[in-house]
């Protein structure tokens, strides 16, 4: 299992232009968010040789269909996690071998109250709440599971980090690259 806590932040990256400046900060964590099937394993490759673990976010990686096979390539490529908003994609992942990330997208309250069922019932290694920007929801959802928390979506400083560690947050994962040496 990671282990978050000795570097909360998590560098997310959009393009190999910021996996590059990724894989010379101090982060220890990459969320790779848009690639493709063909760049998997050089990412796994390149991330593990400066050693950081590779996680693909499996919804919006081109190539990977939304099911157990594109589970099963990312696996197989080395790939050490998936991110996902798919239950049945995290479910599997877990039987390959993956660290999980569930993320969610709380714009109301009924949202809040369905990402506490579906974290309690797939039971991800980790859940990812966006945006990062409402310690209350963190503070509700980290009260009512016992999954850690990664926070990310619109931070732009440190204070945003610090308030949303305090409120319950394990790790934030950023594309500011400004933040990943904080």
């Amino acid at each position: 299992m990671l282990e978050i806590e000795k570097n909360p932040i998590i560098a997310a990256v959009h393009s190999v232009e910021e996996f590059e400046i990724a894989l010379s900060s101090p982060v220890d964590v990459i969320f790779v968010l848009n690639t493709n099937i063909f760049s998997v394993a050089e990412y796994v490759k390149r991330g593990h040789a400066n050693e950081k673990y590779v996680f693909f976010h499996a919804d919006m990686t081109e190539g990977i269909a939304k099911d157990s096979c594109g589970v099963e390539f990312l696996a197989k490529s080395g790939a050490d996690g998936i991110i996902s908003t798919r239950a049945n994609m995290l479910r599997y992942a877990k039987t390959q071998g993956l660290a999980t990330v569930q993320r969610f997208f709380i714009i109301d309250a009924q949202s809040v109250k369905t990402s506490i069922d579906s974290a309690k019932l797939v039971a991800p290694d980790f859940i990812e709440i966006m945006p990062g920007l409402v310690p209350k929801i963190i503070k509700r959802i980290k009260d009512s599971v016992s999954v850690p928390i990664i926070t990310g979506g619109l931070i732009e400083t440190k204070q945003e980090i610090m308030e949303a560690l305090l409120a319950g947050a394990s790790a934030i994962s950023t594309s500011n690259s400004s933040l990943w040496d904080s």
